[in-house]
């Protein structure tokens, strides 16, 4: 069986969040951190902060554009309240 993960990487640089899936999240992880990815290669070095496994694509890709919304963002803040302000 396949899962697929939604992830939330933290910049250690500017300390904004970027929302991604991957079927391979350690493999991803290394891409951000080596400049392969376009959107993040300026913001490296990149953190795990949160992710969360679905059974299927479509599930992951529903999440991941939900936690890009204003509404998600929020959620991600208050899921993760004690680790920004710890």
């Amino acid at each position: 069986m396949q899962f697929f993960y939604i992830y939330v990487l933290q910049s250690t640089i500017d300390k904004n969040f970027y929302v991604g899936y991957t079927n391979d999240i350690k493999r991803r992880l290394k891409e951000h951190n080596s400049g392969q990815v376009d959107s993040t290669k300026y913001r490296k070095p990149l953190k795990l902060i949160y992710w969360e496994g679905c059974l299927n694509r479509n599930d992951a890709t529903s999440r991941e554009k939900y936690l890009k919304t204003a509404w998600g963002k929020r959620y991600i803040k208050n899921r993760l309240r004690n680790y920004l302000t710890g």
